[in-house]
């Protein structure tokens, strides 16, 4: 049996747990450079603000109905993601992470279940104070549509279980096929072409029959929808093939200098990454473009790769190999709103190709100031930097609105009177 606990619009969620004022009100969270509508608070939804809107659509509508906007605060989002996680742990023996704000439990034998989710959900709610909803079914898929269902609280406060026929079917005839995990629109359409519409005309259809139409990856969910776990456990995350960061700027850039500290600030993100995950990356790829959509300026695009002698994790190697890859794609005259870098090549840190000629007596001082820079920048993010990253950068991201680092920051913690 799994358990897919669920943070309610988790985002917004987030932004209230500091702000008692804000309880019951309409909260909205912005997407980078404060663009897009990304989570919403049921009272911001009840007002018919849709996800993913343009900003400036919903602005008088925010105004009139006093709805509270926040930028996106993502280390906030991220320390309190860990804490879920950590108390989900400390009550079943293997939790999967699933995304920032869902996770996968694995309850199998341990005692009722409905009991088990209610427990799930207040202590959580006890520890962190976010509001979550659990669902518990014999697989992933099903788990994940008795999530959906855990909003009617049938089984207590946010809870839902699917371990009988009778309450699987009960819950699938109620589901659009489309809304089947693995599903989606595109593919959900040409199920409706076929007679399938729900998710229990989905469960009900020959698995040999749909594989042979369709594909193997359908065939095991229907064989899901039906009680048979059969998609692989994730208990061991595979380890990452490459690693992007990428951001849109605050403002146009125009200058290379500028371009340059951007590029830096996202290979230092990126290397942190990597070093996270214990791998090293031996390939950088550097990318910039204009936007698509001005009129009356001229469009451009590039992107150049290049490669150390051996694989890396000093953040410093690849800060020198970003420059290098800008200063061979940069063109003047261009106005650039994006720009972002990519690691490849990546393998597990201790199991690099060396170089037959070289000598590295350095390497365990490299590796100690890396492992110290990182150690500073957990509890302080931002706090050591490198040179090339800039000191108060006007390409940043635009987070006009951004709440506190409650949480991570001695300077911003909150303050009880």
């Amino acid at each position: 049996m799994f358990a897919l606990v669920d943070c309610n619009h988790f985002y917004a969620a987030c932004e209230r747990l500091f702000r008692p004022d804000l309880r019951d009100r309409p909260v909205v969270v912005l997407s980078n450079n404060d663009g897009c509508v990304v989570a919403r608070s049921p009272e911001a939804k009840a007002l018919g603000i849709g996800m993913g809107v343009p900003a400036f659509e919903v602005r008088a509508l925010c105004r009139r109905h006093g709805v509270t906007v926040f930028s996106s605060n993502y280390t906030l989002y991220a320390d309190m993601s860990s804490r879920v996680v950590r108390t989900l742990e400390a009550l079943a023996p293997a939790v999967e992470v699933y995304s920032i704000d869902e996770c996968f439990v694995n309850v199998s034998g341990m005692g009722d279940l409905a009991t088990l989710g209610t427990r799930m959900t207040q202590t959580v709610q006890q520890w962190t104070g976010l509001p979550v909803c659990v669902g518990i079914a014999p697989t992933r898929t099903l788990a994940k549509l008795a999530n959906h269902a855990a909003k009617q609280g049938v089984n207590g406060p946010g809870v839902r279980v699917l371990d009988t026929p009778g309450a699987r079917e009960a819950v699938l005839a109620q589901v659009p096929v489309e809304t089947v995990w693995g599903v989606g629109r595109r593919l959900g359409a040409r199920l409706r072409a076929d007679g399938i519409e729900t998710a229990l005309a989905l469960a009900r259809a020959d698995g040999g029959r749909m594989r042979r139409r369709y594909s193997v990856v359908l065939a095991r969910t229907i064989a899901e929808l039906n009680g048979e776990a059969c998609l692989a456990p994730q208990d061991m995350p595979r380890a990452r093939q490459q690693i992007v960061s990428s951001r849109s700027f605050g403002q146009r850039v125009t200058q290379q200098a500028q371009m340059r500290e951007a590029l830096c600030t996202y290979t230092a993100r990126a290397m942190t990454r990597l070093r996270a995950g214990g791998q090293r990356a031996r390939v950088l790829t550097v990318f910039i473009h204009t936007s698509p959509f001005s009129r009356g300026e001229p469009a451009y695009s590039n992107a150049a790769t290049g490669a150390l002698v051996c694989h890396s994790n000093d953040t410093r190697a690849m800060l020198g190999l970003a420059g290098q890859l800008l200063a061979a794609i940069w063109r003047e005259g261009h106005r650039y709103v994006k720009a972002g870098v990519m690691l490849s090549d990546l393998c597990e840190a201790g199991r690099e190709q060396a170089d037959l000629f070289a000598t590295d007596e350095d390497a365990p001082v490299r590796a100690a100031l890396m492992q110290t820079l990182d150690r500073i920048n957990r509890h302080a993010p931002g706090r050591i930097r490198f040179a090339g990253e800039g000191v108060a950068p006007a390409w940043a991201m635009k987070r006009g609105r951004l709440s506190p680092a409650y949480t991570t920051c001695w300077n911003e913690l909150p303050r009880v009177r």
